[in-house]
């Protein structure tokens, strides 16, 4: 549904309009955070990686290839940041995300939007053993759940960022919700 109008707002930036940029940095912050956070672990990494993948966007948007799906090459883009943290912690700053008025495009729409305190410690609780279970799984298995779980992506777009087939993707999914079945029904 939004790649017509993600592409849409690629060209209007393109043209000098940076209010398509902050359009698409609200479209995509809080799902890119989430998936960030599901990579490596605590919020203050996963806000650094976050910032970082919207530095790399902004400074790399010429180069988009306007017949790809912008969603998968901001979620390509966000995989390889994570790894990148998580290999060597590098950070960014966060006045980077200034633009010529000065607006801190980034901090206007890191806004808490989570559920009531009760509900999150349940919901918490529930997620903290589904995460200690599936972090047993193998890397590969993880993957794929955090991209079709965590940020909504199709097999097809899972198989473009991971560079696999979709016929590997789907199949990996398969292998990963039965072992989770078998391990959370110990």
């Amino acid at each position: 549904m939004y790649e017509f109008i993600d592409k849409e707002l690629v060209a209007r930036y393109l043209r000098g309009d940076e209010s398509a940029l902050e359009i698409l940095i609200k479209r995509y912050l809080v799902p890119i955070y989430r998936f960030a956070y599901r990579w490596v672990g605590t919020s203050e990494i996963a806000e650094d990686v976050t910032q970082e993948v919207f530095v790399k966007v902004w400074k790399s948007i010429k180069k988009f290839d306007k017949e790809k799906n912008f969603k998968t090459w901001v979620y390509s883009i966000a995989k390889n940041t994570a790894i990148d943290f998580l290999k060597k912690k590098s950070s960014v700053s966060f006045s980077s995300f200034e633009n010529v008025l000065g607006k801190n495009v980034l901090a206007e729409t890191l806004i808490d939007e989570a559920p009531m305190p009760d509900m999150v410690s349940n919901r918490k609780s529930l997620m903290d053993s589904v995460r200690k279970v599936a972090g047993s799984l193998s890397r590969k298995y993880r993957d794929v759940l955090a991209f079709r779980y965590n940020s909504d992506l199709s097999f097809a777009e899972i198989a473009k960022i991971t560079g696999e087939s979709i016929h590997t993707v789907k199949s990996r999914h398969r292998r990963a919700m039965s072992a989770l079945r078998g391990l959370l029904s110990e």
